[in-house]
């Protein structure tokens, strides 16, 4: 099996979510259906076809999150100071500025199931970390965008 990388922040959410899905999610789940079928005809019964197919959604979920976790390479980016030696590795915090219109911006590199731009956390596989992966502070990094290519300096890496 191949392993996927996260970070073990992403570890704690995704057992969360599994841990929700399991105890409150698939009890609700049941129990609408339990209730759609109390209605009688199920052949024209929508609350029971709705029921039914948040179901195959919730274990679908369930199978998915299980699937990860258990084939997860847990990285502690604490952890990688040492061996990364200031290099732009997965799990680093990396402080850039756009060449271009000078902007700063912090994003940490982390798995595709914990992407979260909002969190300013960017997938691993994203043009962006696979421009920066490797690199050191002061190091350009151009990046394929939509519109062109953009370049970043790299400011500083932290892995915390």
């Amino acid at each position: 099996m191949i392993k996927i990388p996260l970070t073990v922040q992403g570890a704690v959410k995704l057992k969360a979510e599994l841990q929700n899905l399991k105890s409150v999610e698939r009890p609700a789940v049941i129990a609408a259906i339990a209730e759609a079928r109390s209605h009688g005809d199920l052949s024209e019964n929508a609350e029971y076809d709705a029921a039914k197919e948040r179901q195959g959604f919730v274990e679908g979920r369930i199978a998915e999150l299980e699937s990860k976790l258990s084939n997860a390479q847990l990285i502690e980016p604490a952890s990688l100071a040492e061996t990364a030696e200031g290099r732009v590795v997965f799990g680093a915090t990396v402080d850039l500025e756009d060449l271009e219109t000078g902007n700063k911006v912090t994003y940490q590199i982390v798995g595709d199931e914990e992407a979260e731009i909002k969190e300013f956390k960017i997938s691993v596989s994203s043009p962006i970390a696979r421009a920066l992966i490797g690199k050191y502070a002061g190091d350009v990094a151009e990046v394929m965008a939509p519109g062109g290519i953009r370049e970043y300096e790299v400011l500083d890496v932290k892995y915390i």
